[in-house]
């Protein structure tokens, strides 16, 4: 045993810890639950932490009532409307028993509503769903993530990668990421498309992307976020850095959207070749999660390098430790990185520990509407 160990052992705990073992002592207690059940006092909380503990061995179903929604394009129907059971029977071609099933369970989950007329409307988490296809790709890209996690022991057990989601992420694994056709990037790349203009939208709300002269995004996919920063920032040269098959597509997003002469596309996989220089302003939108410290630290270096003095990184990502999003960070992608074969999710203070190793000067965090979606870093470069 070492010595911090060893000392760490014989320290005693602290009146949280006490606290918190004398609770949940309590709670274990088959009997003080039964009393705590009974008592108008605890009864509320007694029943909110049965609930909370049904909602965790249940959260499989409620998944899958909403992936079934999704696939019938109940969202959509609804949103031309109130309608009738029997026309929506029709429209999803379900039996009609099969489809009262589905409402009713779907309205349990506030995701639709039965008007007092008798016919369905859409719920408040329904509603929610029309105008963001990001979140309908998601769920149906979850069918990979549960397949990965039928067995949650056996992959916590043996080596990292080899299973259906690293294989989607086909760069997680590859030897030679910048080999990849299009044929093994487009599906990721598209999902990536599909739901970058919620994580944008945050972004812009919280930077100014109009005091820069030029934006480096690297890793940014076929270039939908740079699409977002240029309509903010009209006057914002833009370069965007991703695998060669990838950043043709973003090459041909640009010249769709007339952007072709204020945007440059660079190939290249950024673990092993040098980044283009010229920015002022450098994003990493939902890149470092996906790598582990090692890779995550020598991009923090290269950037740094391409950086002049003053110049600035932002990254924009999910956190660990988020307030009031504790799960979304080392439950759900925890348990997602470790499906895709690499990567973690960060606390603030670690990202920050890892920008200062690689030589930024200093860092902050800006507050976001939706911190749960993403959190945005922004990190000053200093004197070479």
């Amino acid at each position: 045993m070492s010595a911090t160990a060893g000392l760490n052992a014989a320290m005693p705990p602290g009146w949280r810890d006490r606290f918190r073992a004398w609770r949940e002592g309590l709670t274990a207690s088959p009997g003080f639950r039964r009393w705590a059940a009974r008592f108008p006092l605890t009864r509320p909380f007694a029943r909110r932490r049965a609930r909370a503990l049904f909602d965790l061995c249940a959260g499989f179903v409620y998944s899958q009532v909403l992936l079934a929604c999704v696939r019938l394009r109940l969202f959509d129907l609804l949103e031309q409307g109130p309608i009738t059971e029997a026309a929506l029977a029709s429209r999803t071609q379900l039996p009609p028993e099969a489809l009262e099933r589905l409402l009713r369970a779907a309205a349990a989950l506030d995701l639709v509503a039965r008007r007092e007329d008798g016919n369905w409307a859409l719920g408040p988490l329904g509603a929610a769903m029309i105008g963001n296809p990001g979140i309908a790709a998601m769920v149906e890209h979850h069918a990979l993530l549960y397949g990965d996690l039928a067995d949650p022991v056996a992959l916590l057990r043996r080596p990292r990668g080899g299973n259906a989601l690293s294989g989607y992420w086909a760069y997680s694994g590859a030897e030679a990421p910048q080999a990849l056709g299009r044929e093994r990037t487009q599906d990721y790349t598209a999902l990536m498309a599909a739901s970058q203009p919620m994580v944008a939208e945050e972004v812009l709300a919280a930077y100014d992307f109009r005091r820069h002269r030029c934006l480096l995004d690297v890793g940014g996919g076929s270039g939908a976020f740079l699409a977002a920063v240029a309509a903010a920032a009209p006057d914002l040269r833009l370069m965007l850095f991703d695998l060669p098959a990838v950043a043709e597509q973003g090459r041909e997003r640009f010249a769709r959207l007339g952007l072709a002469s204020r945007a440059s596309v660079h190939g290249g996989d950024f673990t092993t070749d040098p980044l283009p220089e010229g920015a002022d302003l450098v994003s990493l939108v939902r890149v470092l999660h996906d790598h582990d410290d090692a890779v995550v630290l020598s991009l923090l270096r290269r950037v740094r390098a391409v950086l002049p003095k003053g110049g600035r990184l932002l990254i924009a990502e999910p956190m660990s430790g988020t307030p009031g999003a504790e799960p979304a960070g080392d439950a759900y992608f925890g348990f997602y990185l470790l499906a895709m074969g690499r990567g973690r999710p960060r606390r603030p203070d670690e990202l920050q520990a890892l920008l200062a190793s690689a030589g930024f000067a200093s860092s902050r965090l800006l507050p976001t509407h939706t911190p749960l979606l993403t959190r945005v870093m922004i990190a000053e470069a200093g004197a070479p």
